[in-house]
């Protein structure tokens, strides 16, 4: 079996694999294009990547005995995971490998940044010697606040106490028990740890809503001369609010070691100001990450390769052939309904519990869990979430999962519920097939029998039973050229509180949520996105 190494990885990671008979391994000696790749595919069963070299859908389809790709580094956007999917290749990667060496680039940045080293160090190197020009300021006693409390920024924090540190933290998925464990202080909104901190790190995914977050309106919130780390993923602070934040001083200095374009272009404004610090992404760029995501990703493809076992993974769970044959269903459903439960719940929460029921007691729960589990923290995790990780990532938040099989007897002959839990509040979702294993429903929303399809745009909202409701509701999503493609309503009595749920073929526009709030019989209006 022909395994391509692309990019350069750990020796010992290449030891790996050529320790194994089975194996031949190619080690490329310089990244090649696309074009130059695809006449060596012919025979290659695994490639392994760092960042370099992309995994297109043009590659996969021209690769006829490509099983796994594996991914030296946490994220996957240099390959093209639904093509490998649909091909049915395994896409590995190494998600815990960089966690020390990027907390440890951060604090050092951050101490680089009170001390004014990087420019203290280039005026040593002019031949000067001015030190009224360098003074610094002490970490002691100043407040850290880190933007998500993921593996990298718990361990940012510890450190951060360890220098006598008041570390304030913004995470809307972070229990307050997991909170206080880390000696970290809990902010609600993010607008509240602005205008408390000295300096303020990033440390979250980037996805549509943590895109150009830390901007010129955040900047007028925080405390005038903030200074401000990225360490997370280029693109979190907008580049061009930044650089005049610091030319006007609001923004006392940042460090840089993530883009939004990299590598740099030539005329790129930062470079220009001696309050910025910047170094080329070297995250992960230490002997002891690279060593560990080497071997990580050679025993990941390995195990697969010779045993058939399957961990990190980020688009198949661990399950042989024949078992992910028949959970498949129930992965695709696990998912759809803890995305919807996701997005009716309160952003912090305690517990998740799902209850397999019928015929699904008898299937195994790991898989299935992890999918509900994918599903449910996608908004918190972003693209990293896969899988493998997302028990840990839950652990992480302070979220406690529980797996139930029940007996209660149902008009379902297997089915399966979500059910997740903020203090006294509960939010819960459920669903079941009909005829087939193609035709998945939700067949219960907080505890009512509605009947929905899974897929697409969901509109739920709390009314009154009155006459003439539906009909409203129908003509002002008319009005503003919103399909309905079905409904189900549920009701606890004639004239009490009914649930209504449409199916909706386009996301409704703001101003439609807004005049169907105004009736005061309609209350708990949510859109879901599944």
């Amino acid at each position: 079996m022909n395994v391509l190494i692309c990019d350069p990885i750990s020796p010992k990671g290449i030891a790996l694999f050529q320790q194994q008979t089975e194996f031949k391994v190619t080690v490329l000696e310089k990244r090649l294009s696309e074009a130059e790749l695809i006449p060596l595919l012919g025979d290659v069963v695994a490639m392994v990547v760092r960042s370099e070299t992309k995994i297109t859908r043009k590659l996969i389809e021209n690769a006829p005995l490509l099983r796994v790709v594996g991914r030296a580094g946490v994220g996957v956007d240099n390959v093209d995971v639904d093509a490998a999917t649909q091909r049915g290749i395994v896409v590995m990667n190494t998600p815990s490998g960089n966690t020390i060496s990027t907390a440890e680039l951060t604090f050092s940045m951050l101490m680089a940044l009170t001390r004014k080293i990087p420019q203290a160090h280039m005026s040593m190197k002019a031949g000067e010697w001015n030190r009224k020009a360098f003074q610094g300021t002490e970490l002691y006693n100043k407040t850290l606040g880190i933007l998500g409390m993921g593996r990298i920024g718990t361990e940012v924090a510890k450190r951060a106490i360890a220098f006598g540190m008041r570390v304030v933290a913004f995470d809307p998925y972070l229990a307050l028990a997991r909170a206080k464990a880390l000696q970290v202080e809990l902010v609600e909104k993010i607008e509240d740890i602005y205008p408390q901190c000295d300096f303020i790190t990033v440390h979250m995914p980037m996805s549509d809503e943590t895109k150009g977050m830390l901007n010129t309106a955040a900047f007028a919130q925080m405390k005038k001369g903030v200074r401000l780390l990225n360490c997370a993923r280029g693109g979190i602070i907008n580049e061009t609010d930044l650089y005049d934040a610091v030319k006007s001083g609001q923004v006392g200095g940042a460090a840089l070691d993530v883009y939004e374009v990299e590598p740099l272009p030539k005329d790129f404004p930062l470079r220009d100001l001696p309050q910025v610090i910047m170094t080329p992404h070297l995250g992960a760029s230490t002997e002891e990450a690279q060593e560990n995501v080497g071997i990580e990703v050679a025993e990941a493809i390995t195990d697969y390769l010779l045993k058939g076992e399957v961990r990190n993974a980020v688009n198949l769970p661990n399950l042989d052939a024949k078992t992910y044959a028949i959970v498949k269903p129930y992965l695709l459903l696990g998912t759809q309904l803890g995305r919807l439960v996701a997005q009716m719940a309160p952003k912090r929460n305690d517990r998740l519990v799902v209850t397999y029921g019928g015929k699904a007691a008898d299937l195994p729960m790991d898989p299935i869990t992890r999918s509900v589990l994918k599903g449910f923290l996608e908004s918190a995790g972003g693209k990293d979430v896969n899988q493998v990780n997302v028990r840990s990532l839950a652990l992480s938040l302070g979220i406690t999962v529980d797996e139930v099989k029940s007996n209660e007897e149902l008009d379902y002959v297997e089915w399966l519920h979500v059910a997740v839990h903020s203090g006294d509040q509960k939010v819960s979702a459920g669903g079941t097939f009909y005829g087939s294993h193609n035709h998945p429903r939700i067949v219960r929303v907080n505890s009512r029998p509605v009947e929905l399809l899974p897929a697409g745009v969901l509109f739920l909202m709390t009314n009154k039973d009155r006459p003439g409701i539906v009909g409203y509701v129908g003509s002002l999503m008319g009005r503003h050229q919103v399909n309905i493609a079905s409904m189900s309503l549920s009701r606890d009595n004639e004239g009490g509180n009914a649930l209504t749920v449409l199916n909706l073929d386009s996301v409704p526009p703001q101003a439609l949520l807004e005049e169907i709030q105004l009736d005061p019989d309609i209350s708990n209006v949510r859109v879901v996105k599944l």
